[in-house]
C-alpha cells in the first residue's frame, strides 16, 4: 500500500481530543516557564555569580517538589530500579542547566534556546550506538542540516557570537546524553521517583560549592527572583510531566519549539536585545530538521505495509 492510498485517519474519540487539546497546553504554559526560568537566570547573572542561580533554581525546586512528592506522602517515592543511572541523569541535567546559565551571561535568550533545540538531532544520532535504535539515511541527512544550523547560529572561528556560545553547545550534549538516559529509566522508574532524584540530587551536588561563590544579594528583588527560578523550574517539568501524561511525546514535541517565541519576546522586552538574522536562520533550519525527524519517527511507527520506512 502506497502512502497515497492510505486510508483517512479516524476521528478521534471525543476524550482522546480533550486530553490531547489539554496536554498541548500544559506543553505550551511548561515552555513558557522554562523561558521565564532563563530570562530569571539571565538576569541574576549580573547580580550574583552563576552558580549562585543554579543552587538557587535547583534548591527551590527541591523544596516544591517535595512539598508535593515526599515519602510521606508517597510512599516508596524514593525507590529506584537503577540507582546509579538516576544518579547520573541527574548529574547530566545539573551539567546542563549550569552551563546553561554560564552562557546566558554573555548570550541573548534566543541564541541559547537556538543551539538547545539541535537536542534532538543529537539524541537521535546517539540512539544507533546507545538503545540500537539506528537513524536511517534520510534521519541522518536531517541531523547533518541541523548541525549546519547550528553552525549558522553560532559562526565559530568568524567571531559572530561570544565564544559562551560553546557552553550552549556543551549544554546540548549534557541535555542529549540526559533525555537518552530519562528514556532508559523510563521502563523502570516512574516519572514522579526520576522528578524528585533530579532535583534533591542537583542541590546536594552544588550545596558544598556555596561557600565558594556565595555572595547575599541587595534588596528584595534578587532574593524573589532566584526564588521565582525554583518555581519555574519544578512547576514546568511538572506540567511536563502531566502532559505526557494525557497525550503521546510525538503529538507534543513540535511544541516545544514555541520556546522560541517566549525567548525573543522575554529577550526584546526585558534585555532589549533582539536576534539577527543568523539566529533567525540558523534556528529555522535547527528546528525543520527536527521537526522532519519528527515526521520521520511517526511514520516508522506506522504499522508494517502502511508507508515506506527510512
Amino acid at each position: 500500500m502506497t502512502e497515497r492510498s492510505l486510508p483517512a485517519a479516524l476521528p478521534l474519540p471525543p476524550e482522546t481530543a480533550r486530553n490531547r487539546l489539554l496536554a498541548i497546553g500544559l506543553m505550551c504554559g511548561a515552555v513558557l516557564l522554562f523561558a521565564m526560568l532563563d530570562a530569571s537566570a539571565k538576569w541574576l547573572a549580573g547580580v550574583v555569580d552563576p552558580l549562585q542561580v543554579v543552587f538557587a533554581r535547583y534548591a527551590g525546586s527541591m523544596i516544591l517538589v517535595l512539598a508535593l512528592l515526599n515519602p510521606i506522602s508517597h510512599p516508596g517515592i524514593l525507590r529506584t530500579g537503577r540507582l546509579k543511572l538516576q544518579m547520573l541523569r541527574s548529574l547530566l541535567l545539573l551539567g546542563s542547566t549550569a552551563l546553561n546559565f554560564f552562557a546566558l551571561k554573555y548570550l541573548q535568550l534566543a541564541e541559547t534556546v537556538s543551539i538547545m533545540f539541535a537536542t534532538p538531532l543529537l539524541v537521535a544520532l546517539l540512539s544507533g550506538p546507545l538503545l540500537g535504535e539506528w537513524p536511517g539515511p534520510r534521519r541522518l541527512v536531517a541531523i547533518v542540516i541541523g548541525f549546519l544550523g547550528v553552525l549558522v547560529i553560532t559562526r565559530p572561528g568568524l567571531g559572530g557570537m561570544h565564544p559562551a556560545a560553546f557552553l550552549s553547545v556543551g549544554g546540548c550534549i549534557c541535555y542529549a546524553f540526559y533525555s537518552l538516559a530519562t528514556r532508559m529509566l523510563s521502563t523502570v522508574d516512574p516519572p514522579e521517583t526520576t522528578m524528585v532524584y533530579s532535583g534533591v540530587a542537583g542541590t546536594l551536588a552544588v550545596l558544598p560549592l556555596l561557600p565558594w561563590f556565595w555572595s547575599t544579594p541587595e534588596g528584595w528583588l534578587p532574593w524573589l527572583v532566584m526564588f521565582a527560578t525554583g518555581v519555574f523550574g519544578g512547576f514546568g517539568h511538572w506540567l511536563l510531566i502531566l502532559a505526557h501524561r494525557l497525550a503521546p511525546a510525538t503529538v507534543l514535541a513540535p511544541f516545544i519549539y514555541s520556546q522560541i517565541v517566549w525567548m525573543i519576546l522575554l529577550g526584546w522586552f526585558v534585555f532589549g536585545q533582539f536576534p539577527d538574522g543568523w539566529t533567525f536562520g540558523g534556528a529555522a533550519i535547527v528546528i525543520a530538521s527536527g521537526l522532519y525527524l519528527l515526521y520521520r519517527e511517526r511514520v516508522r511507527a506506522k504499522p508494517e505495509g502502511s508507508a515506506r520506512l527510512d
